[in-house]
Order: structure tokens, then sequence, then C-alpha cells
């Protein structure tokens, strides 16, 4: 019976990588200590005291954050217009300007400008789906949450595209992206 494994990397001595493998020598069949779980909460730590650290000290350097979270996860505080534009995840970018950084055991707050419009985000930890800072080659991806609401992909209509980092506008946040237009194949087919 194929075991998982959990496997930590180290690349370029500054981004770790957690990899899942398959063992099947030896090994326990169950995790009674839950190292997945572990990890996750100390990556998950990680950014708490990273941006902990921001919060208190502002970014120095050419340090700057891509961080990217479930938009439909419990405790996520967000304007309805973000909420219907990313219903299901965003990446804000945290680097020039940005105001009101705050972080505590539980979650971050920060306020953006989306289309030269302020806007205050509040955004759990449990809600990270990646975090990166580029200047540092560092970054990493969790497993969402139990609590994140997984989208559920439909038969009728192919999955959306997923949402990547987006250049930020003038002053932080992410910048104006038109809706995404859909266009039917058959226009296209001679006739």
């Amino acid at each position: 019976m194929p075991i998982d494994l959990l496997k930590v990397e180290v690349l370029d001595r500054r981004a770790v990588q957690v990899l899942t493998t398959h063992d099947t020598e030896g090994m326990a069949s169950k995790d009674f200590i839950g190292y997945p779980k572990l990890m996750d909460k100390a990556l998950r730590a990680l950014v708490r005291d990273v941006l902990g650290h921001a919060a208190r000290q502002g970014l120095m350097g050419n340090h700057h954050f891509l961080i990217t979270f479930a938009t439909n996860a419990p405790g996520v505080q967000i304007s309805r217009n973000l909420a219907d534009r990313y219903p299901e995840e965003m990446t804000i970018v945290l680097q020039h300007k940005f105001w009101g950084l705050q972080a505590d055991e539980n979650g971050f707050q920060v306020t953006l400008t989306f289309n030269k419009v302020p806007e205050e985000l509040v955004i759990p930890f449990d809600a990270i789906l990646k975090f990166a800072d580029p200047s540092q080659d560092f970054g990493f991806a969790l497993k969402p949450s139990d609590n994140v609401a997984q989208p559920k992909p439909s038969k009728d209509v192919p999955p959306a595209p997923t949402t990547h980092a987006q250049e930020p506008d003038s002053v932080g946040g992410l910048a104006a992206q038109p809706a995404p237009t859909v266009v039917s194949l058959d226009a296209f087919r001679k006739k």
C-alpha cells in the first residue's frame, strides 16, 4: 500500500518546495503525528510573522509580497465589487503603496487601491493559497484550508482559467482588467 510522505526541499537556499511522494518500503500506514497539517500551520505562521514585521518596520529594500487568497473563505472581507470580480481567488501585491497593514494571530488587514478607489481587505491566514517574495526568489503554495469552499466544476461549462498575479496599479492592488470575452467557435467555422 503506497504511503504519502511529506518531502521538503530547499531550492537555491531560499525557496522551499513541499512535495508529496509515495514510498512503499516499511513505512507505517497511518500518520499519527500529522506532518502535512504541521507544515501548513508552520507556513501560515511564517506569513503571519513576515506580515507582522512589514506592519511594524515597513518593507525594506526590494522586498514585496504576492499573496493569493480564496475570496470565498470564511472571514474574508472584501467589497462586493471585488467579490463579484474574483469569486474564487485573488492575488494582491504589497509593494510600494499600501496602508494600514496589521497582522494578528488569525489574519491581516490592509488597504489597497483598485481603479484609484481605496479598499480595505481583511484576510484570514486560513484563506491564503500562495505567498511569494519575488525579490528573494521565495514562495510557496498552501493547500486550501478545510474551511474554504472548493469550486465545483460544471459538466456543461469548461472551467475558467486560473487567475494569475496581475500588474499593480499606480498605488498598489491589482490593475483593472477587462472582463473576459466568451467567443463561440461557430463564428469561425466555414459553413
